[in-house]
């Protein structure tokens, strides 16, 4: 099921309010200087904006797909392993943003836009990526990272200080030259720590290179990809060091880290060794997917006009797309003689017929989808709610199974509480309908709804059973400073 579950927003740097004029020894400074101050008080939030500049005061979209999912976690495993991470302690989301970016924001969360798997031409490029991003969780690069922003912080605001003394001494003496250099002092501050700050970043991001090449060397897998991903970042203009100041780049400049990478890589037995062929027809076939479902119908077709199965597939879902049922049920009938028991042509199957009016339809081949499948949550999710869709199935008691199984197996499928809330409404459990909708408030980040249903629910619940636990865990919890 290949679904956008919901917006999560950066927060944007606030505005520098209104100045005031300020005194030393009843004399006023320059307009400058009261900027500068001001400027100290934001110059934190204008260091994390640095740090995450192409996502700044944007949204960033979630997708979840159990194919793509899948996929990533073969990607990750043994990677994850080499490096001494369990793999169900990281979770690893889909970001629905055309751009070839992946990046960490804990020790926890792993963020891959698809089009850093569209865009990748093997397995092997993207298994570089996300070796290089286990780095900087393994590293502990997040944590460090927010030192290092307190460190330059502490850096402009000594600098601006200081320049603020100069030019102060300099009004009370009447020496123009020594206000001035005060004034340089305090400009050059901001630069300093900005510059401080970015020299500590290239040194994480070369530190991640390092790593992401010895995992690979422990794994048997070649470095060639990652080498690939640079090389293409290279060929952009936006990456042309002719124009670019070096010292004020966050990341080490491609030309850089290809020399590091090629010379590392090159060293490895493994180098050239290639992907094999069962994973690389998974990917193409992942690729396919994720560019028919986020792009442009018409380029979709362009570049996937062919007979092989990845062109089929890219077809048979822009067919869906645009609204012609019966023609995708026969482009994915046909996929089906070719492969009976791919879970995911039976669940884009039923998706299809779900999200058209037919979910008598949809209950069959995802039936068949979780019997290949049994512990993929998402699928799950998706007959649970064919069965509560359905005009002939009415079979209530079956949709919770399915849905609390689900849910067990992926309980941030915030959308799947909801069906589960139905599903007891329907039976008449209200009780348990307003815990599934707490708990999907919960899965959502909405705690102050998930707080307030979970206190309606528990009055109903009998005290000490699973649900009204559930409840309690809820209204006690408490939001983790970061």
């Amino acid at each position: 099921m290949f679904k956008s579950f919901g917006t999560k927003s950066l927060r944007k740097v606030p505005p520098i309010g209104a100045q005031k004029e300020a005194t030393v020894a009843g004399k006023a400074l320059p307009r400058l200087a009261c900027t500068l101050l001001t400027l100290l008080l934001a110059l934190q939030p204008v260091l994390l904006s640095v740090s995450s500049a192409s996502a700044q005061g944007t949204s960033i979209k979630l997708i979840r797909d159990a194919e793509t999912e899948e996929l990533i976690r073969d990607y990750t495993r043994p990677i994850f392993k080499a490096a001494g991470l369990k793999p169900g302690n990281i979770r690893i989301h889909l970001v629905k943003d055309n751009s070839f970016n992946a990046f960490v924001v804990d020790s926890k969360r792993m963020f891959i836009n698809t089009g850093t798997i569209i865009e990748a031409d093997t397995p092997n490029e993207i298994i570089g990526v996300l070796a290089h991003e286990t780095g900087h969780i393994v590293g502990g690069h997040m944590i460090r990272l927010r030192e290092a922003m307190k460190r330059a912080q502490t850096i402009a605001a000594i600098g601006m200080l200081a320049g603020a003394g100069a030019m102060a001494a300099g009004a009370a003496a009447g020496s123009s030259d020594a206000a001035r250099a005060g004034t340089a002092i305090m400009t050059s501050a901001p630069g300093i720590a900005q510059r401080t700050f970015l020299s500590y970043a290239r040194t994480e991001e070369t530190a991640a290179d390092r790593a992401a090449v010895r995992y690979l060397e422990q794994t048997g897998q070649s470095a060639k990809g990652m080498l690939r991903t640079f090389e293409r970042f290279a060929d952009q203009s936006l990456f042309s060091s002719q124009y670019v100041d070096p010292y004020i780049q966050s990341h080490p400049l491609p030309r850089e880290r290809i020399a590091q990478i090629e010379r590392l890589a090159k060293k490895s037995k493994y180098f050239d060794r290639k992907d094999s062929a069962q994973l690389q027809q998974r990917h193409d076939m992942v690729r396919a997917k994720l560019a028919a479902f986020t792009q442009d119908p018409k380029r979709v077709m362009r570049s996937y006009k062919g007979n092989d199965m990845p062109s089929l597939y890219a077809q048979a879902i822009v067919t869906f797309r645009l609204g012609n049922r019966n023609k995708a049920i026969k482009q994915m009938d046909q996929l089906l003689k070719l492969q009976p028991d791919n879970p995911y042509f039976l669940e884009l199957k039923g998706q299809i017929y779900l999200e058209t009016g037919m979910a008598d339809n949809a209950i069959a081949p995802l039936n068949r989808a979780v019997s290949l499948r049994p512990d993929e949550g998402i699928l799950r999710v998706m007959l649970g709610q064919a069965i509560l869709s359905s005009k002939s199935n009415k079979n209530y008691s079956a949709a919770v199974t399915h849905l609390q199984r689900g849910l067990q197996d992926d309980p941030d499928l915030a959308v799947g509480y909801r069906f589960l809330a139905q599903a007891y409404e329907y039976l008449g459990q209200r009780a348990q309908a307003e815990m599934a909708t707490a708990n999907g408030y919960f899965a959502s980040g909405d705690i102050a709804s998930a707080k307030a249903m979970a206190a309606r629910a528990q009055k109903k619940l009998k005290r000490g059973s699973p649900e009204w636990l559930q409840a309690d865990d809820i209204l006690s919890y408490k939001i983790p400073k970061i």
